[in-house]
């Protein structure tokens, strides 16, 4: 089965007479436009997104038919979770984050990124109130921009000048 978009959310589906069949993903793969998976029952999908952007959320449903829906579930995991307590902290803190290119998730006002533990070490040593946690890292920052290009005139820079004009 081949996935081009998604259908939209269980929440938009009549799930009462219907099987639920998931699609077990981890954080990093919500964002990948083409992969081969298996449901939790074994049905071969083919994920090919072809616009730019498009990444899988909880529960997104990838299929939907009278009696079944194939529903993206991201996998928990070990994450840091940081608790800013001003928004000149929640500023510093993901600035410093993003400064090392690492992933990053906002999420009930708080900052989270998969775990490991020098990253972790740091953010503590650094003062910030940090805590090892298991959850979904579901709400990652885009901090790359979407579509790009080769050319000048595609790139941020050459569209924020023309704006500015």
């Amino acid at each position: 089965m081949i996935i081009n978009e998604t259908a939209g959310t269980i929440k938009q589906f009549d799930t009462a007479n219907r099987t639920i069949d998931f699609l077990e993903i981890e954080w990093y793969e919500a964002s990948k436009r083409i992969q081969r998976k298996k449901t939790k029952s074994g049905q071969e999908i083919a994920i090919k997104f072809l616009k730019e952007g498009q990444r899988l959320k909880q529960d997104d449903v990838l299929y939907a038919d009278d009696f079944k829906l194939i529903v993206a579930d991201i996998i928990p995991c070990d994450a840091i979770v940081v608790k800013p307590k001003s928004l000149l902290e929640m500023g510093s803190v993901c600035y410093e984050i993003g400064n090392k290119h690492l992933p990053m998730f906002i999420q009930d006002d708080e900052v989270l990124l998969p775990f490991e533990d020098p990253i972790f070490k740091w953010l503590s040593a650094s003062g910030y109130d940090t805590e090892k946690i298991f959850t979904r890292l579901t709400n990652i920052v885009n901090s790359t921009v979407q579509p790009h290009g080769h050319s000048e005139s595609s790139s941020l820079f050459f569209k924020i000048m023309n704006i500015a004009k």
